[in-house]
């Protein structure tokens, strides 16, 4: 299964002499990318690419009906996931929760659990690929573990009802798929950081230091902040 993943991954190619500097955060729901891409954009000065779940007129159907709305949903997000890439490369330092270049866990999941069809499957593959063809490799991708059990209790937390609703062996199959993408993962610098004893969204020492972690990898990069 990594090898798939491996080989939507060698479509990135970067491009030399056009030096990015765009940050990518990624995880399972519940994981806290929005958290962690607002305090980069208040901490570090970049701007924000949120992902496009609010005013999305498909989200909340899909968690109810995961065979009708699969193929539509993951259309849409790629859409939105291409357009966040073209405009987050031309300034100068741009943050993404979640971006393009994972989008296919969600849908290689749902292809293999029956609620996408392999016909749609191909569709959107063939659409993946030609858009990852058009992008660059992030200078930085983060990648938020966390473990099964602390998902969950974020997600009740987070009181989403079409989240809360979803039986727990959907969030245990994205998981797994999420870890398998990021063991074949070589596009970039990774940055992996297991948060499930951190709080960085409430406890400040929490904050300092994923923001010292992320600090020091960009400076390994020799990629410098706005302080």
């Amino acid at each position: 299964m990594g090898s798939f993943y491996a080989d939507c991954l060698k479509l990135l190619k970067k491009t030399e002499g056009e030096e990015l500097n765009m940050i990518t955060i990624d995880g399972v729901v519940g994981a806290g990318k929005t958290t962690l891409m607002d305090i980069i954009v208040k901490e570090l000065g970049y701007t924000p690419f949120e992902e496009p779940v609010v005013n999305n007129p498909i989200l909340d159907k899909f968690y109810y009906d995961r065979e009708r709305y699969s193929f539509p949903l993951q259309v849409f997000f790629l859409n939105e996931r291409f357009n966040h890439i073209k405009n987050a490369s031309k300034i100068p330092k741009a943050v993404l929760d979640r971006s393009i270049y994972g989008d296919v866990i969600f849908a290689k999941m749902l292809k293999d659990g029956g609620e996408m069809s392999e016909e749609e499957f191909d569709i959107y593959l063939n659409l993946f690929k030609n858009m990852m063809e058009h992008c660059q490799p992030p200078t930085l991708m983060i990648y938020l573990e966390v473990s099964l059990e602390e998902a969950v209790r974020r997600i009740n937390n987070r009181g989403r009802s079409y989240e809360m609703d979803t039986e727990i062996s959907y969030w245990e199959r994205l998981n797994k798929e999420y870890e398998e993408y990021f063991d074949a993962y070589s596009a970039s610098p990774l940055l992996k950081i297991n948060v499930d004893k951190l709080d960085f969204e409430k406890n400040p020492a929490d904050r300092e230091y994923i923001i010292s972690l992320i600090k020091n990898k960009l400076d390994s990069l020799q990629l410098k902040e706005v302080r």
